[in-house]
């Protein structure tokens, strides 16, 4: 009786602060299956919807070039590119009617030489014009830019509308060399051939769209053009809604306020800067925001100095990585109102779960591991087993890793996945 009175007190502090219900019940244990490649060391499965498609990158063999993959029904099939060296499924695209959204780079050569949004997601860079895309039914399409030459797609909803940012013709001052061109968020669709620029805040010259959901409603950032990949691009996390920007706040930092995923309620999840950002340092803490109840900070693993938060379920659980100060990262899950270590929740002799970046509403998660015995990092799925969810913890694959264990291979693909620059400070 007692804890049944406890639980019923947390569930409601939890509605007081973040606004949303949150389910309080035995956490599940996982089983964790690593995913085929298409023939390189290392992937990363970025988006899983709720018809099991899990989608993303991995490299070809010699791990120099990266393709978007699709790993359904025990095979990885590779969804080329827009006939550059590389293409990838970067965040979580959430439709489940058959398309699948990302970026991929043309045979052009960018004329301006800029380094865009997407090199940041590669391998290496290679200094091709890079669009995004709409892959479906073995087709992949370029989406149209505002004019420019680089774009960038994230995310898609069942009702066929599909965000992202591109580039328009204005060559703005605030740019940070190599980029040139200022950039807007976009909505792409429903239609073939359909874009409507999202603006940034008033005095804000760029922007850029991260996720939407099945009501229309998009999130992303708005700022200054600087280098195109975050930090004060970063310098608002916005909501759009019917093509109006809304600022929803901060964690007290001046950048990196990145929103990076919304579910069907409206919950924001993502990463923000905390107040002692000069310079655009990376001081991140995962958040989570809701209409009533604001923006919360939600923390890191003890001992941890930065989290992230990539994806949440209509269930309001969020999964995401929190790093410690050696440089380590390991995949968490928020739920029942705590943080845990996804490597505490899976068999002894799982492969390393080093971040997650999606979890659809039947709680299967995707992301990226790390086989010690190998030194490979594949894809992975962590499936939930509810029947085995009383098996202790300690079990879990929890061996400390230090990150001169990692080979640079490793550590290097994961500062291009996930665009965070992962060995800095």
């Amino acid at each position: 009786m007692k804890s049944k009175a406890v639980q019923s007190l947390i569930t409601i502090i939890l509605l007081a602060v973040f606004g949303v219900p949150i389910h309080l019940g035995a956490q599940s244990n996982y089983t964790v299956v690593t995913l085929p490649t298409l023939g390189g060391t290392a992937g990363g499965a970025s988006s899983i919807n709720n018809g099991g498609w899990v989608t993303g990158s991995d490299n070809l063999a010699g791990d120099n070039i990266a393709h978007a993959t699709l790993w359904l029904r025990g095979a990885a099939h590779d969804l080329g590119t827009l006939g550059g060296p590389n293409s990838s499924v970067s965040w979580p695209v959430k439709n489940d009617r058959g398309i699948i959204v990302g970026i991929a780079e043309t045979t052009d050569a960018d004329p301006l030489n800029e380094s865009w949004s997407c090199s940041a997601f590669f391998p290496s860079a290679t200094g091709h014009i890079c669009l995004g895309f709409k892959w479906q039914n073995g087709v992949m399409k370029a989406l149209p830019t505002l004019g420019g030459n680089n774009g960038y797609a994230t995310a898609g909803n069942n009702r066929g509308q599909i965000v992202g940012w591109a580039e328009n013709t204005v060559h703005d001052p605030t740019c940070v060399a190599p980029q040139v061109l200022q950039f807007r968020a976009a909505i792409w669709g429903p239609k073939d051939g359909e874009i409507q620029e999202l603006p940034p805040l008033p005095g804000d010259t760029s922007s850029a769209a991260t996720a939407i959901n099945d009501k229309g409603q998009a999130v992303g950032i708005s700022g200054i053009c600087d280098v195109a990949v975050g930090r004060f691009t970063a310098k608002h996390a916005v909501l759009w809604e019917n093509g109006v920007p809304t600022d929803i706040g901060s964690l007290g930092g001046t950048s990196w306020n990145t929103p990076t995923a919304i579910n069907n309620q409206g919950t924001v999840v993502g990463f923000s800067n905390r107040q002692g950002d000069t310079g655009g340092i990376r001081n991140y803490h995962a958040f989570i925001w809701t209409k009533d109840g604001g923006m919360h900070d939600l923390d890191t693993l003890p001992g941890d100095t930065r989290s992230a938060a990539f994806g949440v379920n209509d269930r309001n659980q969020i999964v995401g990585l929190s790093r410690a100060p050696n440089g380590l990262i390991r995949a968490v899950l928020w739920e029942n109102g705590a943080m845990t270590d996804l490597n505490s929740l899976v068999p002894a002799g799982s492969p390393f779960l080093l971040y997650a970046n999606d979890i659809n509403d039947r709680g299967e998660i995707v992301g990226e591991a790390f086989d010690a015995t190998t030194g490979n990092a594949p894809a992975f799925v962590a499936v939930p087993d509810q029947a085995s969810a009383a098996r202790s913890s300690a079990t879990g694959a929890l061996r400390p890793f230090s990150k001169a264990e990692f080979p640079d291979k490793v550590r290097r693909g994961l500062s291009h996945k996930l665009g965070l620059d992962w060995d800095s400070e």
